[in-house]
């Protein structure tokens, strides 16, 4: 088929709404408003096995340009588990289906990193995992690439662009509960966990699947989790946890990096690494030389909602750098989220706390990243 009318074919497919209707193409020459540029720094957590125009997560696609979904199999706030995934076949439908309502292709994202964190089970129609730290064992670069590439195949499937992983953190203390604990490591040396890191990245790249290297900058030497508060790593923290990012960032591999709420007196007696841009910018953009995508780790988890509201996390979060913010509503569930932090972000800019032109720049960032979907 001729090339031209193959790309014309596509864009006239991915231009379908769920009812069928095609949308009007967006004129390039509409300028985008703060509160869309916004919204598309936003990505949140919702429940539903499938979705329509009645429902809310619909409605912030549609309303507030939401950039992104992080899906779940368990409810936490309810102990039930009911939440986005029942088979590999309503998961397909159900991104297809919000993808569908969205004017600028959402970023879907999951958290399936093998082993004991793994979104995508077996129970539900999935292939087994291993864990990171079974892979570290073995080390061996063949079965690593077998196991990523099994996994970004999977995900790739189902329409998933994003998967929250491979986790980068040097296993520096193995009773951390939330990282060494779960064998979430690769291992405790940073050279293993680059190289089975890299090969992660590129595997699910091969598939049109973003991993994402987390959590910046070291949670490995913690001893308690962030989810349920503060985690100290003032006098644990070793310069090593940063090698892993170094190396990845220098020969391009890591194009996306998740934040790590993690508190350590030497860099701010006030506020975690997720709200300091002496961590998220200073190091990370400019000494360490990352170019692409900073996540925050789920800001509605304890180390952050127990200690600021969410006016003085959002602010702090964007000023430190975070191109896009995750609430992952499955610690507390908030079904007006986007709405509130959108809101909420608007009135900093008008009040001159939060810069126009940081919403803009990470707004560019997310619309390139976006453009090679």
């Amino acid at each position: 088929m001729n090339q031209f009318l193959l790309v014309l074919l596509l864009s006239v497919l991915v231009s379908c709404t769920a009812d069928g209707k095609q949308q009007q193409p967006t004129d390039a020459n509409t300028e985008t408003s703060l509160e869309e540029m916004i919204g598309q720094m936003m990505m949140v957590g919702f429940r539903g096995f499938e979705v329509d125009e009645t429902s809310r997560i619909v409605e912030d696609i549609r309303s507030r340009n939401l950039g992104g979904i992080i899906l779940f199999d368990y409810d936490v706030p309810s102990s039930k588990p009911e939440r986005n995934v029942k088979s590999p076949e309503q998961v397909r439908l159900l991104v297809e289906q919000l993808q569908a309502y969205a004017a600028t292709p959402l970023f879907i994202s999951v958290d399936q990193e093998g082993g004991r964190v793994n979104r995508l089970k077996p129970r539900f129609g999935f292939p087994e995992t291993v864990s990171h730290q079974y892979l570290g064992e073995i080390n061996n670069p063949d079965s690593t690439r077998y196991y990523a590439r099994k996994m970004g195949e999977m995900i790739s499937s189902l329409g998933i662009n994003i998967n929250f992983a491979p986790v980068t953190d040097v296993n520096i203390n193995p009773d951390n509960p939330v990282i060494g604990q779960l064998e979430r490591s690769f291992s405790a040396s940073p050279d293993e966990v680059t190289e089975h890191s890299r090969i992660f990245l590129d595997s699910f790249r091969e598939y049109g699947v973003w991993g994402t290297v987390k959590h910046f900058p070291g949670h490995g030497s913690a001893w308690n989790d962030s989810h349920y508060g503060m985690a100290d790593v003032t006098d644990t923290w070793k310069d090593e946890e940063l090698e892993p990012y170094r190396q990845l960032f220098a020969d391009g591999s890591a194009e996306m990096v998740m934040s790590a709420h993690i508190f350590n007196s030497n860099w701010s007696e006030d506020h975690p690494a997720t709200l300091l841009p002496e961590i998220m910018t200073d190091l990370l953009r400019n000494e360490l030389g990352f170019t692409g995508l900073l996540f925050s780790d789920d800001m509605q988890m304890g180390a952050i909602t127990d200690y600021y509201g969410l006016e003085a996390a959002l602010e702090l979060a964007v000023n430190a750098g975070i191109d896009i913010l995750v609430f992952a509503n499955n610690s507390v569930y908030e079904p007006d989220i986007t709405e509130r932090a959108v809101r909420i972000i608007l009135e900093k800019i008008d009040e001159g706390v939060i810069p126009e032109a940081t919403i803009r720049e990470s707004y560019e960032r997310i619309q390139a990243f976006k453009a090679r979907l």
